[in-house]
């Protein structure tokens, strides 16, 4: 059976779906792999390292012709969709609830197309999740460029010429980034606060050293695979009140705020801006799903009234070796999961959990049923 894997062609995406080493895996599980040469230079990896792991450097046109499963980090166009082997499968971030053309355009080819942010976040899945594992990078990120953009430093100091107080972080949401941004920043030395809407993560906050902010909203949760709950309009402007007082003395607010399958919630104001301290930074990591900063604007970095507001997307990508190296593990995984080495077969049992929550089209159908159901 052969993997094929192309070369991103995203503007500014640096990532790849494979590197050398899971390259390497899949050939001895039993695969036959051919990738796009190219495909690791933005990773730095080298199309020698691939063919040591036992790769194929191939064509872009052969790769999508002839490969059974095309795995890539970003979704195909869909005009590129009809180049596909009938019946193979495709694995990648698609934003199925987004896409509805490209998803018709999978059914139309015949397509078996797996959506890598339908990954189940059950237990048995976590190494196979994608979204958490970039976000998890994303977090990291955000941190670094804060805390290079602000114009002090982060840890307190005690020096012959005084006594520097550490910078104030507030984090708004406490998932994979929001924890990941936690114990960054805490690293560096800053004072570091959070809130998010599900009280079940006050321990998690805690346990890294920050403090974790409760605001009464009322009934908040998360939903069965662990997201947040979206909020009414009177909660959120209950949220918002509460957090008005915590930016305005904060040097650094990062928001992490997403709602599955739907358009981020504005979280910051400009009313809220307003109150904030000039030089200080604000980094948007929903900017790429509609933002959580009013006037946040994607892969821009916009200064109102002297608070810097950083909307880059991507940010994994800026860390590309090792977003490739855990992107690329998370598709071994999955893989691994569901092949028969000895009869050498992938083994597309759609009553899998897993593959139920994953698999959008098969067979020139929509099966997920999230996503038949979209309206």
């Amino acid at each position: 059976m052969l993997i094929g894997v192309p070369k991103e062609n995203f503007p500014g995406e640096t990532r790849a779906a494979l590197n050398p080493e899971s390259a390497g895996k899949l050939v001895k599980l039993g695969f036959d792999v051919a990738v796009e040469s190219g495909l690791g230079s933005a990773s730095f990896h080298s199309d020698e390292e691939y063919t040591k792991a036992g790769a194929k450097i191939d064509s872009r046109e052969n790769i999508l012709r002839n490969a059974d499963i095309l795995l890539r980090v970003r979704k195909p166009s869909a005009e590129e969709i009809p180049q596909f082997k009938k019946g193979s499968i495709h694995i990648s971030f698609l934003d199925p609830f987004n896409e509805k053309d490209l998803i018709r355009a999978f059914t139309q080819s015949g397509i078996t197309a797996v959506s890598m942010e339908m990954i189940p976040r059950s237990t048995i899945a976590q190494k196979m999740d994608a979204l958490s594992s970039q976000a998890n990078l994303a977090g990291y990120v955000a941190v670094v460029i804060a805390a290079e953009r602000l114009k002090r430093i982060l840890p307190m100091m005690m020096t012959p010429a005084g006594t520097i107080s550490p910078s104030r972080v507030f984090i708004i949401g406490a998932g994979v980034a929001g924890l990941q941004a936690i114990a960054t920043a805490k690293r560096l030395g800053a004072r570091v606060e959070a809130f998010d809407t599900r009280p079940i993560v006050k321990e998690q906050v805690q346990s890294l050293g920050a403090k974790f902010i409760e605001i009464d909203l009322g009934e908040t949760g998360q939903t069965a695979q662990g997201y947040a709950k979206a909020l009414t309009p009177e909660q959120l402007q209950k949220q918002r009140d509460a957090m008005t007082k915590i930016c305005s003395t904060s040097d650094i607010v990062i928001t992490t705020a997403q709602l599955f399958g739907k358009k981020a919630p504005i979280i910051i104001t400009k009313n809220m801006l307003a109150g904030m301290k000039p030089g200080s930074i604000v980094v948007d990591l929903a900017v790429e799903s509609g933002g959580n900063v009013e006037g946040s604007r994607l892969n821009e970095e916009v200064d109102i009234n002297g608070v810097k507001i950083i909307g880059l997307g991507n940010l994994p990508g800026r860390v590309a070796t090792h977003a490739t190296q855990m992107y690329a593990s998370n598709l071994v995984n999955f893989l691994t999961s569901f092949w028969n080495k000895d009869e050498k077969t992938f083994n597309l049992d759609l009553t899998n959990d897993i593959l139920k929550g994953c698999v959008i089209t098969h067979d020139g159908k929509i099966i997920n049923e999230m996503i038949k159901n979209l309206k």
